[in-house]
């Protein structure tokens, strides 16, 4: 990556997050190679511009973008809905890009998130030229968090 973003500021980005608004702990994951998340992730995405131009995503497996919703709705798990997950992995992108954003060349501008179940399953490198990702794991599953550098 030709940005200033290495593993340590998406893990601070990824903890703050999680630690402060959701109080779960999540471990970073040591990934040598690739990582993977299965088929019917959660993925919420926002891309920046400006200076520094973009894409990062947040993938969670199913049971932690489920969890993690029903923490932020403070409802029981049972009562959490795809729309809600949706929506509450939309929130999620937003928060950890926006900390994210901050380590970033100014000006930098951010789109409103999205949020898809992907289908699919997803493999990503650690790192290449033109991307870092960092996965991580929590009880109720696994979590990337990628970040594409556009040229």
């Amino acid at each position: 990556m030709r940005a200033q973003i290495d593993e340590q500021c998406v893990i601070k980005a990824n903890s703050q997050f999680w630690e402060q608004m959701l109080a779960m702990t999540l471990d970073p994951v040591s990934v040598s190679e690739e990582f993977c998340v299965a088929a019917g992730h959660v993925m919420g995405s926002v891309n920046l511009g400006g200076v520094w131009k973009g894409r990062i995503e947040v993938r969670m497996a199913e049971g932690l973008a489920y969890h993690a919703t029903a923490a932020m709705m403070m409802q029981p798990l049972e009562t959490v809905g795809e729309a809600d997950a949706l929506d509450a992995t939309k929130e999620i992108a937003n928060m950890i890009a926006g900390t994210i954003k901050s380590s970033l060349p100014r000006p930098c501008t951010m789109t409103v998130p999205e949020s898809v179940v992907e289908a699919e399953g997803f493999c990503g490198a650690a790192q290449t030229e033109d991307s870092l990702a960092v996965a991580f794991r929590h009880a109720s599953g696994d979590l990337m968090v990628r970040i594409l550098e556009e040229e």
